[in-house]
């Protein structure tokens, strides 16, 4: 029986629904979408799956089609502060009481025999607010990011997405996907429907070949047209990019970007093949306004009196934590490596930590604010088996900060950097623990 929202605020009636944990399947909601009176097809829809970089596209599609004049939609997960902040339209947070209207119409729409999950009931919350939103001529177009994998995913109920769109792949929520490249684009390629058109990464590292394979089986199947996607090249510059001729600037950090762009822009184009209107003014606009907070963000805060720049990045699987440590490495190539890391025990922790530490880093390991926090002893433990470096554990993300801020100078005076990484839920801690002191 699910409790009353009428006894509860919105953050409190959806924490009441983490107990039935994460079970993917799409027969709750179905059922649950039907009541509500199908708001998932009065939608024109692009859908994103993929293993990194979701958030990064759903970003840069949004601000391009802000841009071209659209009122645009856009659904993503986790959130950092808020669960507002998961239902945008036009880059706005669902406002409270519209989000506690719609969580009111998906309770009464609950079968109490069918209870759903928690990542299911504020996705139909969103499909009905959207729909609402649509109806008043609000809405023209939502960008709807995947929760977890594509074929199972809470998302996946649209028959005729605009465009489906497969990010960058890697090993991650093996336990749920499969442990295998294969299987993993397997289960993102579900995301592809009959003949609709799909924009995918192309892959060409090694090991990619079995990924490569599991989306050309579903693309055959579903005789979708298909564009692959290359990364963009870097401008002269070194800011900005270049791809099919077209350059633009480049505001969110990180030679992924350059993957994660391309994607975008390639979307945009099947848009544009459809008949939505995007120039290339309003594409180059858009992609210099593109705002994605958490991920790769410089921020800078004040400490008993004091300022310290932080860098700030999610990380939370092997691949996001390579790109992590390629950006510090290329950019910051002289500097001592701070790391405050706390990564949830659902995760490659020993991977992750691999492709962030090197033997003259300082490791600060923290709790993340979730029962599946990995405890910082242990991973201090897991850091000191891969690697000779000094690690400290803290019992607190506080604790974790002033100790990494500390002034630990080496001799010969090799400047300090500071990275918070490991979980987007450790990312949202710090920003609601310290955003009434970033400087701006």
């Amino acid at each position: 029986m699910s409790p009353k929202l009428t006894n509860l605020n919105p953050e409190e009636f959806l924490e009441s629904f983490d107990k039935f944990g994460i079970h993917l399947g799409l027969e709750r909601i179905q059922q649950l979408l039907k009541s509500l009176g199908s708001p998932h097809q009065k939608i024109p829809v692009i859908h994103v799956a993929g293993t990194n970089g979701k958030g990064s596209v759903c970003a840069f599609l949004l601000s391009i089609l802000q841009e071209a004049g659209y009122r645009v939609g856009r659904y993503t997960s986790p959130h950092l502060l808020d669960w507002r902040e998961r239902i945008t339209i036009n880059g706005q947070w669902i406002s409270a009481e519209d989000l506690q209207t719609a969580l009111h119409q998906v309770q009464l729409a609950i079968d109490a025999e069918f209870p759903p999950t928690q990542f299911e009931v504020i996705t139909a919350a969103m499909w009905w607010h959207f729909a609402q939103q649509k109806s008043q001529q609000n809405l023209d177009i939502a960008i709807i990011e995947t929760g977890l994998g594509g074929r199972l995913d809470a998302t996946n109920v649209c028959d005729r997405p605009l465009v489906s769109v497969i990010t960058s792949l890697g090993l991650d929520h093996c336990q749920q996907l499969g442990n295998t490249l294969g299987a993993i684009a397997s289960e993102k390629a579900g995301i592809i429907k009959p003949q609709c058109p799909v924009v995918i990464a192309h892959h060409d590292r090694a090991g990619y070949d079995e990924a490569i394979a599991a989306l050309q089986t579903k693309i055959h199947e579903t005789l979708a047209p298909i564009a692959w996607v290359k990364p963009a090249k870097r401008s002269d510059d070194g800011y900005g990019a270049v791809w099919q001729d077209l350059h633009y600037s480049l505001p969110l950090l990180g030679n992924h970007q350059l993957m994660n762009s391309a994607i975008a822009i390639a979307t945009i184009q099947v848009l544009q093949n459809q008949g939505w209107l995007v120039t290339n003014k309003a594409i180059r606009q858009g992609m210099a306004n593109t705002q994605w907070a958490g991920r790769l963000q410089w921020l800078e805060f004040e400490i008993d009196g004091k300022l310290h720049k932080i860098l700030i990045d999610g990380a939370h699987n092997v691949a996001a934590a390579e790109y992590l440590r390629q950006f510090v490495d290329e950019n910051f190539p002289d500097h001592r490596k701070h790391w405050i890391v706390g990564i949830l025990n659902t995760k490659d922790q020993a991977g992750i930590l691999k492709a962030l530490l090197h033997p003259d880093d300082l490791l600060f390991s923290v709790p993340v604010p979730n029962p599946a926090t990995t405890a910082p002893q242990e991973l201090v433990a897991i850091a000191k088996s891969i690697l000779p470096i000094s690690a400290f554990v803290n019992s607190s993300l506080d604790q974790g900060v002033e100790a990494a801020f500390k002034d630990r100078q080496l001799p010969d005076q090799i400047p300090n950097m500071v990275i918070l990484c490991g979980s987007l839920y450790l990312v949202g801690e710090f920003f609601q623990k310290y955003r009434d002191r970033f400087q701006y």
